[in-house]
């Protein structure tokens, strides 16, 4: 009542009108959000093109394994909205928007009005448009639908394919697994999930999935789907046919924004939205996989639910901004732990330079890598223990300085703590229950023990607890216990670590490599627990002759593990250019050879031209674009790299013997030609020069080779271990043959011995004092047997070697691998 006794009547306010296109779990969240805060703000309509309730997508997977059903993963049933007083209209598409009249068009013709629209349109999978892509038998992975489809098929298929290793691809290839089909993963990249994992977890993974039955085909291309009524198969670039009668693409998604387009809104890859969801009409706003903000679209579920957040709130007229987000990943099939956040790759944003910590437990399968920049967390990869993932995710989001705990924060939140000039504040606080050897299952305790009852080195703690008497990757835990324990008065092992990626040396990564048979560089760095994750400038190129020495008929050589001269055939000089040395066998030419030189220099504009020390013709300051077509026409030539860079055989220096020269006793030049011929191509732990002398004279300059021979009237005399350059050293007399075979099969028997106990960068002459000269004359002169071993393992090896001639793999290694636009490895550094 006013004062007047009259009754008051309070002018009734119309709900405005929100119109919401799509009911996935974005504006699902969105909703629940505006709920709470204001629930009779609006009258709400959904329509949602799928013909039931809003569900959560992330669960299709144990739908499809058959761990769920459709009834356990709703997030909002029928009830729900009823109750919330909220329109829903399932199985009905919005097809046109008019921004003038502000309404909505349905399939069937139905239009309802708004006073703001919210599109959430999701995204839609992609479909490679492959000969055969349209076969029944083809599906892709994406909604409920889809995983019904193919439990359906699955009912009577047996084979399938899934062409995809990212999260979906691997999420559906595990359910069809659990369904009891055959499953083959397909994936063009070089490892699985390589959007959300660094190379070694994406490594740990496909050997997850191959230990499960299912295979795993990386780097491979899909060329067509066979088939004419039905699927029956997938055939790749390179020719390889996969039976199958089911074929799933999960190769991507792509934001649905046909709808925005057709109503006139601002579209790039997806709809554009500023920091309050809005769109470039100000009625209408966007949210979800549909979304581009700054240039970013998000497929993952927690920055859609930020997103959803920010506009429950600018939709009731509440401050707040959408502001990006830093993206967190986790697979969602049972039994496989693995988290990947933030920027796990690392690299540089032009100002601060990125560091990693890593930890690896070979025998639990663990791999966790921090990415570190300026003492914060700016990347985590997470793979087999994902226990800290949150607290990791934490201290990323929020920017959290770890200098403090550096030394224990790859071991998670109960290890923080400890200095970085402590070298054994990581180890001091591993319980004692901690596993230090997983080869033998010792535990901290016993090795704390042990140390403690008297065993005061190394040897002694092997022998007592067994811990690092196997593959030796803990031996620097062990140590650091040493040093824990017996503080100053243990002296650590003499043993010089190949890198600071790990405490083994050369000796046992090359022990280990054979022992365990790695195969792969990445194998041996997860399981010898290497410190970071991809290696560095120091054990890479050693990893890569290691396992090329020890495996050459199955290790596929890794260009990008090899220096920069290694990689473009030609030797990098002070200014940036290159030289360039072709092959000239034991220093022997042609009127032909020079013209195809002299021709190259000509074309290129070749600033210099000069004789090198060993008999052959360099070519100085070629440009590093100009390498492939150099290459090329020497090819055409009959040319060879004379690998004037390389760890390997550089040139065999003859004289001219018997046949020219008046005090020559036998035919040095032929012999010489004959070993080079035969020996290059091999790569060595370092560099490798021969000569061959005509006679005692020397005038090849044979005894102060790493190899020389010297023909005398009885036969020839082999040499080794000599070096003329920062060290001056005569050769040492190996012993005495009598005939060319006899020189070839001893020379190669002595180049493979240093090819396999040889460490990296370790000359012949400094191989030879660390092993013995007596011992290397044992083994090639007095031991027929095994002499005759290694020549047969080099003739093995050279098979494999030379089986493609070097001016065919140029244009494949070499232009392919160092001139295309890439993203480089640790080698880039290497200049």
């Amino acid at each position: 009542m006013n004062n007047s006794g009259k009754a008051t009547i309070k002018p009734v306010i119309e709900k405005e009108e929100l119109v919401i296109v799509g009911n996935g779990m974005a504006p699902g969240r969105m909703l629940e959000h505006m709920l709470e805060i204001d629930p009779g703000r609006y009258n709400i309509k959904i329509f949602n093109a799928e013909p039931r309730v809003n569900y959560n997508r992330l669960m299709l997977s144990p739908v499809l394994s058959g761990e769920k059903n459709y009834e356990d993963i709703i997030t909002h049933d029928d009830d729900w909205y009823a109750e919330n007083r909220i329109e829903l209209h399932k199985g009905t598409a919005v097809e046109a928007v008019d921004t003038v009249r502000k309404t909505v068009t349905t399939r069937t013709g139905d239009q309802h009005s708004y006073d703001k629209l919210v599109m959430a349109t999701g995204s839609t999978p992609i479909v490679i448009p492959l000969p055969g892509h349209n076969l029944p038998g083809v599906m892709v992975y994406r909604d409920l639908d889809d995983v019904e489809e193919m439990l359906l098929a699955a009912k009577t298929c047996n084979h399938a394919v899934v062409i995809g290793g990212g999260l979906l691809g691997l999420e559906a290839a595990a359910g069809l697994h659990e369904q009891g089909l055959n499953v083959t993963v397909i994936h063009l990249a070089p490892y699985l999930m390589e959007k959300q994992l660094d190379k070694p977890a994406g490594l740990l993974l496909e050997k997850a999935f191959r230990e499960r039955g299912i295979e795993v085909m990386t780097s491979a291309s899909t060329a067509e789907i066979n088939g004419e009524q039905s699927v029956t198969g997938v055939t790749l670039e390179d020719g390889t046919h996969i039976p199958a009668d089911l074929v799933v693409m999960a190769v991507g998604i792509k934001p649905a924004v046909a709808l925005a387009e057709s109503a006139g809104l601002s579209v790039n890859r997806g709809i554009d939205v500023n920091d309050q969801m809005r769109t470039s009409d100000q009625s209408i706003y966007a949210l979800g996989e549909c979304v581009e903000h700054k240039g970013v679209c998000y497929g993952l579920v927690a920055p859609l639910y930020e997103m959803a957040k920010v506009l429950a709130h600018s939709l009731m007229d509440e401050k707040d901004a959408y502001t990006g987000s830093v993206t967190s990943t986790k697979l969602k099939v049972s039994g496989i732990d693995l988290f990947s956040a933030g920027e796990f790759l690392g690299g540089s944003d032009g100002r601060f330079d990125y560091e990693e910590i890593v930890v690896r437990d070979a025998a639990k399968g663990v791999y966790r890598r921090l990415v570190v920049c300026q003492d914060k967390i700016v990347g985590i990869v997470l793979y087999g223990d994902t226990s800290d993932s949150a607290w990791f995710f934490d201290m990323l989001l929020k920017g959290t300085c770890i200098d403090e705990m550096r030394s224990t924060l790859v071991f998670g939140a109960a290890y923080q703590g400890g200095a970085d000039t402590d070298p054994t504040a990581a180890v001091a606080a591993l319980p004692d229950s901690a596993e230090i050897c997983g080869c033998n299952g010792v535990c901290k305790s016993v090795v704390v023990a042990a140390i403690d009852n008297g065993s005061h080195t190394l040897d002694s703690v092997q022998r007592v607890t067994k811990a690092s008497s196997s593959c030796g990757s803990c031996t620097g835990l062990v140590e650091q216990l040493l040093t824990l324990r017996l503080g100053d008065t243990y002296q650590r092992s003499a043993v010089t670590p190949l890198c600071a990626c790990t405490d083994l040396g050369h000796a046992d990564v090359r022990r280990l490599i054979k022992a365990k048979q790695f195969k792969l560089i990445d194998d041996v760095m997860q399981g010898l627990e290497w410190r970071s994750s991809c290696g560095c400038a120091k054990c890479r190129p050693a990893l890569n002759y290691y396992l090329m020495c020890e495996w050459p008929a199955e290790y596929a050589d890794d260009y990008q593990s090899r220096f920069i001269n290694e990689r473009v055939h030609a030797n990098i000089q002070s200014d940036g250019t290159f030289s360039v040395v072709p092959r000239m066998w034991g220093g022997v030419t042609s009127s032909s050879e020079l013209r195809a030189i002299a021709d190259v220099v000509d074309k290129f504009d070749v600033p210099m031209v000069k004789v090198t020390g060993g008999q052959r013709i360099d070519m100085l300051g070629v440009k590093k674009e100009q390498l492939p077509a150099v290459w090329a026409d020497l090819g055409k030539a009959g040319f060879v790299s004379g690998h004037a860079y390389a760890k390997g055989l550089r040139t065999v220096k003859t004289c001219v013997g018997k046949q020219w020269c008046r005090f020559g006793t036998q035919d040095s030049t032929a012999l010489g030609i004959r070993l080079e011929k035969y020996l290059w191509g091999s790569w060595t732990p370092a560099k490798v020069k021969l000569a061959v002398s005509g006679c005692p004279r020397n005038c090849a300059e044979a005894t102060c080779k790493d190899i020389g021979v010297i023909c005398v009237e009885s036969g020839f005399d082999i040499h080794f271990a000599g070096a003329a350059g920062l060290d001056i050293k005569g050769t040492v007399l190996l012993g005495h043959v009598n005939t060319f075979d006899e020189v070839e099969e001893y020379v190669s028997a002595l180049l493979q011995m240093y090819r396999e106990q040889g460490h990296y960068l370790e000359r012949i002459y400094k191989w030879a004092k660390r092993v013995s000269v007596e011992e290397v004359r044992k083994q090639i002169f007095d031991e027929t047997t095994t002499r005759r071993a290694y020549a047969s393992r080099f003739s093995e090896s050279q098979a494999v070697a030379q089986h493609d001639p070097w001016a065919e793999r140029v244009n494949e290694n070499v232009h392919a691998h160092e001139f295309s636009v890439r993203q480089t490895t640790a080698m880039e550094q290497v200049v």
